[in-house]
């Protein structure tokens, strides 16, 4: 990074990411009912054009001075919740952003398992606005904080992480995404004797697997999102775990982007680096079922959406909630 990286600090009130929180969980919500009618329908953009767009319009109820720091993404072309967009009230404590509207688009079109609306929040000038598109990423739960180092082989990060975990490398699991970039990685995982979930998207949910008790993984790594590593940082720094990454352009066109921005990209970036406070927030919710939240569901009442909540006072909490309306007909969606 360049010391052009960190953005103005904040000068105001103090955000609360308690009570923010409960706000962006009404936010998510509505993001994962718009994506609903969409479930099964072969159809992401549309799906995730409805996501941006209820998103969007919830955060504006937002309290206080909101700024996208990490959004649909130049790489995207996104005319809402793009990088600098103000959103909330206008009025209180400043934060930053990260949103995903719909992370798992493609599960999401094809009725598929793993898809959330996921964001998270920092006090202002805390949270990377990385100008890359790909992160090479390292994360781990509490039990291994301390154990990793991205700059070393793979056998002996998951021997690190079998030992602080008191396991065999035999009985580690791990996440990494199914691409063709990660062919090598996979196989020398294997080849050391630790098992691999291949996810073929979503590697804010992945990670989530890894950091969160119960989540059924121990370390998730690989090339995934550099936007989500962000979003991954604030998780991983609410539930006590360690993060890890280094941006891992893809393309020439990605190169010469973090060439002109002076970002030197064999920086080992750290959660300090990501995202620079503990008073931050991340909330996700379900939109097709997953190994932590469920999909919407109707009910005689409403529709129950599942989600999880990440603060500092709250490592994580589980939400079942009613959301008395129900979702938009598909072909109003659009």
């Amino acid at each position: 990074m360049t010391s052009t990286d960190t953005p103005d600090r904040q000068t105001g009130p103090a955000m609360d990411p308690e009570s923010l929180a409960l706000h962006l969980l009404g936010a998510t919500q509505e993001a994962a009912m718009a994506c609903v009618p969409w479930v099964g329908r072969g159809d992401k953009e549309a799906a995730d054009e409805a996501a941006v767009a209820a998103l969007r319009s919830a955060l504006a109820g937002v309290p206080g001075q909101g700024r996208v720091v990490i959004g649909e993404g130049e790489k995207d072309d996104a005319p809402m919740l793009y990088q600098g967009e103000e959103l909330g009230t206008g009025t209180g404590a400043g934060w930053d952003l990260a949103v995903d509207p719909l992370e798992g688009t493609n599960y999401c079109a094809g009725g598929a398992e793993g898809a959330i609306a996921v964001l998270s929040v920092a006090p202002r000038g805390s949270m990377w606005g990385t100008p890359g598109w790909y992160m090479d990423k390292l994360i781990v739960g509490p039990r291994a904080t301390g154990a990793i180092d991205i700059t070393v082989p793979v056998e002996d990060n998951l021997r690190r992480v079998a030992e602080a975990l008191d396991k065999r490398v035999e009985e580690v699991v791990t996440i990494v995404l199914d691409k063709p970039r990660h062919v090598e990685l996979i196989e020398r995982i294997r080849a050391a004797g630790a098992s691999v979930i291949e996810i073929r998207d979503g590697d804010v949910m992945g990670s989530l697997l890894a950091l969160v008790p119960g989540g059924g993984a121990d370390v998730a790594l690989g090339i995934g999102g550099a936007p989500e590593g962000v979003l991954t940082a604030c998780a991983a720094r609410l539930l006590g775990g360690e993060m890890q990454g280094r941006l891992a352009p893809q393309s020439d066109e990605e190169r010469s982007l973090l060439e002109a921005e002076a970002v030197d990209v064999d920086a080992v970036l750290t959660l300090d680096d990501l995202v620079a406070h503990d008073a931050c927030a991340f909330v996700a919710t379900g939109v097709t079922d997953s190994a932590l939240v469920r999909a919407p569901r109707p009910t005689l009442e409403g529709w129950r959406t599942s989600s999880i909540i990440v603060t500092p006072r709250h490592r994580p909490l589980f939400v079942e909630a009613l959301v008395p309306s129900g979702p938009p007909r598909a072909y109003d969606a659009g």
